[in-house]
C-alpha cells in the first residue's frame, strides 16, 4: 500500500519543495491548511486536505490518524506579541506530537535554538526541542536549518534587490560566519529524514560548505549571478536597531508584522552560525546540490522570471 505522510507548513516557503520531495518518493501526502490560505502547486501530486491550524485539535487529530509520519513545518518566525513564539513553535509542536505518539515525527527546527538566550524566536525552537526529546515514545528528530533561501524567499529578496544596484548590505560584525542551504536541498534532507533510520536526535544540516560563509563570500557570489561588482556595505548595530524599533511601533498599531524586531537583531549580530554537525548527512547519505554559487544563480534567475527583480 502506498504510505501517507502528514505535513504541516505546506503553504510557507519550505512546503511546496517538500511536497514536491515527497511526491517524487511515491508519498501521498495529507496537507493541514488554514482555510482561506491559497493552496500549494500539488498538480500531479496524491494530496489530501485537512482545513484547520495548530491550535484545532480536531483537524491535527484528523491529520495525523493513519499516516505513516509526520514532517512538522510549520511555526513562526515573525509575531505580533513575542509570546506568540512560544503557542506557535513550542506548545503548537507538543499538541501534534502528543496526538501521533508513536508515529515517527520530524519537526523542523532553527540553527537559532543553538543560542536560545539571543532571542524570543530562538528560546521557542529549543524549547520545541526539548519537549519532543522528553514527550516522545516514537521515533522523532529535529533538523536544525540555518539560513535558508532559495525560489519563493520573500525574506532574503530585499538583500538580492540591494545587490542589483552593486551594494551589498551586511552587518557591522567583524569575521562573522554562516551557513547556508538552499531550500531545494533542505527538502531533500527532510524527505530523506523520514525514509532513512536515524537515531532520535537533534541534527543540524547546511550545504556542506566547512566553515561557512562571510559575508565578502555572499556579496561576490551575489554579484557573479548578477553579472556585476558588488560593494559591500556595513551596516552599524544602532542602526539597524533604530529600523528594528520602528518596526516594532508600526506592529504596535497594527501595521504589517516584521521579521526584523530588536530581538532579530540579537541574532543578526550573532557571529558564529556555522554549522559543524555532520551526523545526519554521515547517516543519510544526504548531499547537497547547491552550494552559494549555484544556488545564488538558481534563486536568481527564479526572481527574474517571477518578476520580483
Amino acid at each position: 500500500m502506498q504510505k501517507r505522510i502528514a505535513v504541516t507548513g505546506a503553504t510557507g516557503f519550505v512546503g511546496p519543495h517538500l511536497i514536491a520531495a515527497l511526491a517524487r518518493r511515491g508519498w501521498s501526502l495529507r496537507l493541514l491548511i488554514r482555510r482561506w490560505s491559497p493552496l500549494p502547486p500539488m498538480a500531479g501530486v496524491d494530496a489530501e486536505v485537512v482545513w484547520g491550524d495548530l491550535a484545532d485539535e480536531a483537524a491535527l487529530r484528523a491529520l495525523v490518524t493513519g499516516v505513516d509520519a509526520v514532517i512538522h513545518l510549520a511555526g513562526l518566525i515573525k509575531a505580533r506579541r513575542q509570546e506568540d513564539f512560544a503557542l506557535i513553535n513550542r506548545d503548537a509542536t507538543a499538541r501534534l506530537s502528543a496526538l501521533a505518539p508513536d508515529t515517527p515525527f520530524i519537526f523542523l527546527s532553527s540553527l537559532a535554538a543553538r543560542e536560545p538566550h539571543l532571542s524570543p524566536y530562538a528560546a521557542s525552537k529549543h524549547a520545541a526541542e526539548e519537549v519532543l526529546s522528553s514527550q516522545r515514545s516514537g521515533p522523532w528528530l529535529a533538523l536544525r536549518a540555518p539560513a535558508v533561501y532559495g525560489p519563493g524567499d520573500r525574506e532574503t529578496l530585499a538583500y538580492f534587490r540591494s545587490a542589483r544596484w552593486g551594494v551589498a548590505l551586511q552587518p557591522a560584525v567583524p569575521g562573522a560566519c554562516l551557513s547556508l542551504i538552499h531550500v531545494a536541498d533542505l527538502a531533500e534532507a527532510l524527505a530523506l529524514a523520514v525514509e532513512r533510520q536515524v537515531a532520535a536526535e537533534v541534527y543540524e544540516i547546511d550545504d556542506g560548505c566547512d566553515g561557512g560563509y562571510s559575508y565578502a563570500d555572499m556579496a561576490k557570489a551575489a554579484g557573479h549571478a548578477l553579472g556585476r561588482d558588488e560593494r559591500s556595505v556595513s551596516i552599524p548595530r544602532i542602526v539597524i536597531m533604530a529600523i528594528a524599533a520602528a518596526n516594532e511601533v508600526i506592529q504596535s498599531m497594527g501595521g504589517p508584522v516584521k521579521i526584523l524586531t530588536q530581538n532579530k537583531v540579537n541574532e543578526i549580530f550573532h557571529p558564529d552560525w556555522v554549522v559543524r554537525d555532520r551526523r545526519f548527512a554521515t547517516a543519510t547519505g544526504f548531499a547537497p546540490r547547491f552550494d552559494l554559487g549555484t544556488g545564488f544563480g538558481n534563486t536568481i534567475s527564479w526572481y527574474r522570471a517571477q518578476k520580483w527583480l
